[in-house]
């Protein structure tokens, strides 16, 4: 497996080819087939409900190469979701320069390198989960446009890697237009043997475009009566934002082990800070693994934010408490999976996971998916 997880990672990095369009050009690509299910009526999760659906979280991507020598490259990958109808879009489109043999420059659409599966997070060979674990893995922001640096070294018996990344996001969310400016950040991953250690921290201001007409009553609301001030606290305009992440992962002869835990907030603004973190572990026997994962969120305020409105204006207080605690979650996820290598460049996958948000029934899916690269 270790071999496997390898070339996949390669594969999404964009080291390898298996088809060339001429002598310096290279394509390859990836692919995840899932369909799912929930086992009740009137939920849904992961975008499946009780009806059997391949198009939530299956995806066909290509990535271009063209080496233009003398360490200069360029690569673009377009992904096609099944969430989006199969659309073609460009998610990545780069330019790379390799400065020495320890350290690359990367300029153009990148990956935000927030989590620890973050540069090949839609390359599912290249980890045992049907699904990243959500409650981690939940941003809304995965791509910058900008330029990332990397340096990677010894340090006596340890690899490691620096990079360093700056530059903005600007897209369209279910929350509204949302941008971020003065993004910047670094993450250091050190390697030692099976053991793999990760620490990154980022920061940018945040702008969303509110598209919440129930939001925006309350601002325009508040605006009116002269307490711009709390409405402001809604607002989320060029506001400080910051994300902390630590990973850790082990692969000591047939036991695996995943954790990872972020941090994440934006400061005096309707978006809810976040604690999350899984933990997940497996076991290879031969072509078999099995594993499983317990997950965490929990999204809130500080208290200072409620109860801000003077009593004059009691009933609009009850409005804007009520659309901070709107935002605010308790989640915990728990699921248990197995994954069969029937293939040099496919793996077979099975997860079944139940979920419980804000004390409410729990909601369990049921997905069955083939990954490949090729």
């Amino acid at each position: 497996m270790k071999n496997t997880l390898a070339a996949a990672i390669i594969v999404a990095l964009g080291a390898t080819s298996t088809s060339a369009l001429g002598a310096d050009t290279q394509i390859k690509g990836f692919a995840s087939v899932i369909a799912g299910f929930t086992t009740d009526e009137d939920v849904s999760l992961f975008g499946y409900n009780d009806k059997i659906s391949f198009k939530p979280e299956s995806l066909f991507a290509l990535q271009v190469t063209s080496d233009l020598g003398d360490g200069l490259s360029a690569t673009a990958q377009i992904m096609s979701r099944g969430e989006d109808d199969y659309a073609a879009v460009f998610e990545w489109a780069y330019l790379s320069y390799e400065i020495s043999d320890n350290s690359q420059l990367n300029v153009g659409r990148l990956r935000i390198p927030f989590y620890r599966y973050s540069d090949f997070l839609d390359v599912g060979y290249a980890y045992n989960w049907n699904r990243p674990p959500s409650s981690v893995y939940n941003s809304i922001f995965s791509t910058y446009d900008g330029v990332s640096y990397v340096y990677s070294n010894t340090l006596g018996m340890v690899d490691s890697s620096v990079q360093i990344i700056a530059g903005s996001h600007s897209s369209e969310t279910d929350v509204g237009s949302a941008k971020l400016d003065n993004l910047m950040g670094v993450n250091w991953t050190l390697n030692y043997d099976w053991l793999t250690a990760r620490v990154g921290y980022f920061v940018a201001d945040v702008t969303v475009e509110l598209n919440n007409e129930g939001l925006i009553s309350i601002i325009n609301s508040l605006d009116s009566v002269g307490l711009t001030s709390v409405a402001d606290t809604i607002r989320v305009d060029e506001d400080f934002g910051d994300f902390l992440a630590v990973g850790l992962s082990v692969d000591y002869n047939d036991f695996l082990f995943d954790f990872e835990l972020i941090s994440s907030g934006t400061e005096d603004a309707i978006a809810a800070g976040q604690d999350s973190s899984y933990v997940s572990v497996g076991y290879r026997f031969d072509e078999w693994t099995i594993l499983a994962t317990a997950e965490t969120r929990e999204d809130g305020f500080d208290d200072s934010l409620y109860g801000q409105v003077p009593s004059a204006y009691a009933p609009l207080d009850a409005y804007v408490d009520a659309a901070f605690t709107g935002q605010e979650i308790q989640q915990d996820i728990v699921s248990v999976g197995a994954r069969y290598n029937f293939h040099p460049s496919a793996a077979l996958k099975f997860d079944y996971t139940s979920s419980e948000t804000n004390d409410a029934d729990a909601v369990n899916v049921f997905t069955v998916g083939v990954d490949l690269v090729f």
